[in-house]
């Protein structure tokens, strides 16, 4: 397996992104509802998280102040890259 292909995805739960974004829970809902933040992940049964360089990416953006379109392309990409290498590991 190439080591420069290899993903290490870092997930945080929902309190440490609240954090980071400083929004509140049904704020950040609504942001992914909109497609404007990135969904999180499943990692258990009553249990998700988010990956850490895709909410990094999504508050880079908003610091940089793009539009609205913008992030919600940044968003779609972030998405359609967790599983851009599906089965080519």
């Amino acid at each position: 397996m190439n080591t420069n292909t290899q993903k290490h995805y870092q997930l945080i739960r929902r309190p440490e992104v609240l954090a980071l974004t400083a929004r509140s829970k049904s704020a950040l809902q609504l942001d992914e509802k909109a497609g404007l933040f990135c969904p999180p992940i499943s990692i258990g049964d009553r249990a998700v998280a988010y990956i850490k360089h895709e909410v990094e990416a999504v508050i880079q953006a908003r610091v940089e102040g793009q539009a609205t379109e913008q992030i919600k392309q940044l968003v779609q990409d972030l998405i359609a890259s967790r599983t851009a290498n599906k089965g080519g590991i």
